[in-house]
């Protein structure tokens, strides 16, 4: 007896339904590959990922919308005596048995593929969430906003959870905004550096007061800052400082010190520019009482704002803590944590004055930077310090490495990025941060102005070398000593404005 062949309906005999049967079972092959490379023998990464659960499943969709386009092509070119030409669709009659072999065989495909693309989608929505997709996927594109994340205070935390937060409006509206930066990458016409989002950014009660209440005590804290002078010995210089985030006393709560910006008691709205770096109008609302106290800075006109980039903002998280997880460093910073960390020793004399010169340079690639750093330390030593260059060459490659793993980890020639693009808000040493209200110069109309006075939100209870450390009691502050400012200087000016220009002279 002869086999009784399989037959479909005679539609599907034609090129185009073959093509589409054959791109959608090597796609489906593809993708069960792909899912046990990556999921069960845990290999592969953001790319495999990519793959996986959009780019083949799109290639999968294709394929099979290929199989009844090509069949409806066809039925019109056999001109069939039942396919009725002023018919939209083919008639679907499983007393037909061609029909019926055609339902049989690609019913239990479909519904198979409707599973894994249930799976698949649900896989997808989790991978676009992840952190390898954010910061790996581009590239060098962003790779500096990458690397400063893993050194962040946040780097346990998923990058969505701050740019995108709970619930699907922001959701897709995040996807809709990153199908232009998809644009921007594949036609590089992305910025460099990748400009701050500042502006349609979802509120910080949405996102950072998830994890930092604001109804929760914050109490004073020690922070001890240590910093290395530019000079033969390194000379180490220590501050205690006593930071006022909250008040002293737990019951007092929110009423006082810096985190009283954020007391559900009060309300603070500014006006500023464009990036928020000046703030020339401050509008203070006592909700208890409903007293309101506007301050203004005298160069500040009511008029001309109107018309220009004045931005109307209510005042919350960001405003202070605006690089939460993409701080670059200046090359004050992450030279005194490194030498504080032990990374480079302090018996290497001028180390800080070389590496400043060095970490002041402008260099077009990292790899010229590295070479650079190694050539001019190992010449610095070999020519200036013989004895020591010979003692203590694994100190000097040792540093050598550091200040490379340092100027990575916060330099990025190829996207232009360094610590002054990106002004960090907390603080005021090397931008205008708080100074941006406390300056003294904002009054209001009954002559109350936004205080600078230091000690508003923190004091030196200790300061000083290691070996003649300055202290006070637990209640009193100390008045600020400038290391190698003999003449206080300092006085004169504010801490940015020399912070900003001259480490190497710190």
């Amino acid at each position: 007896m002869s086999k009784k062949r399989i037959t479909l309906p005679k539609s599907y005999y034609n090129n185009l339904s073959y093509l589409g049967t054959f791109i959608a079972g090597i796609s489906l092959i593809v993708i069960l590959f792909l899912f046990f490379f990556s999921h069960i023998l845990n290999l592969g990464g953001a790319y495999s990922g990519l793959f996986t659960f959009i780019i083949v499943p799109s290639i999968l969709i294709i394929g099979l919308l290929m199989i009844p386009v090509g069949m409806i092509r066809r039925a019109r070119r056999l001109k069939d005596p039942n396919f009725d030409s002023n018919q939209k669709w083919p008639k679907f009659d499983l007393n037909d048995k061609s029909t019926w072999n055609a339902f049989m065989i690609f019913a239990p495909i479909t519904i198979l593929i409707l599973i894994l693309t249930s799976v698949g989608s649900y896989q997808a929505f989790h991978f676009t969430e992840s952190v390898e997709f954010c910061g790996k996927l581009c590239h060098k594109v962003m790779e500096p906003e990458y690397v400063a994340y893993q050194h962040s205070s946040h780097a346990k935390i998923a990058c969505v959870q701050c740019h995108v937060g709970n619930g699907a409006s922001w959701y897709v509206r995040s996807k809709l905004s990153g199908l232009y930066q998809v644009y921007a990458v594949l036609t590089k016409v992305y910025p460099k550096p990748i400009t701050t989002p500042i502006k349609n950014l979802r509120p910080a009660r949405e996102t950072c007061e998830e994890c930092h209440w604001p109804q929760k005590f914050y109490p004073q804290s020690l922070v001890v800052e240590k910093h290395y002078l530019a000079d033969e010995n390194n000379t180490e210089w220590n501050i205690y400082l006593q930071m006022k985030t909250g008040s002293m006393n737990k019951g007092i709560g929110l009423n006082e010190g810096i985190h009283w910006h954020i007391n559900p008691n009060v309300k603070i709205e500014y006006k500023s520019s464009e990036d928020r770096g000046k703030i020339p109008y401050v509008k203070y609302t006592n909700k208890k009482t409903g007293k309101v106290t506007i301050y203004k800075t005298a160069n500040y006109n009511e008029k001309n704002s109107s018309k220009t980039t004045m931005e109307d903002r209510l005042m919350d998280c960001m405003d202070c803590h605006n690089r939460p997880s993409h701080n670059y460093q200046s090359p004050m910073k992450f030279f005194n944590a490194l030498m504080a960390s032990g990374k480079i020793s302090k018996d290497l004399p001028d180390i800080k004055i070389v590496a400043m010169e060095i970490l002041n340079t402008e260099f077009p690639t990292k790899d010229s930077a590295f070479s650079y750093i190694k050539n001019h330390i190992i010449e610095y030593y070999s020519l200036m310090y013989e004895d020591i260059f010979k003692e203590k060459r694994k100190q000097i490659d040792q540093a050598i490495k550091s200040i490379q793993e340092g100027y990575a980890q916060n330099i990025f020639p190829f996207m232009k990025v360094k610590w002054e693009n990106y002004p960090n808000h907390i603080g005021h040493l090397e931008f205008n941060g708080c100074f941006r209200c406390h300056d003294n110069k904002h009054v209001s109309t009954e002559g109350k102005i936004i205080s600078m006075e230091c000690n508003l939100c923190h004091k030196i209870v200790a300061q000083g070398t290691p070996s003649d450390l300055k202290t006070s009691n637990i209640m009193d502050a100390l008045e600020f000593e400038h290391p190698n400012d003999p003449n206080q200087g300092w006085k004169k000016k504010l801490c940015y404005d020399c912070h900003k220009k001259l480490y190497k002279n710190e």
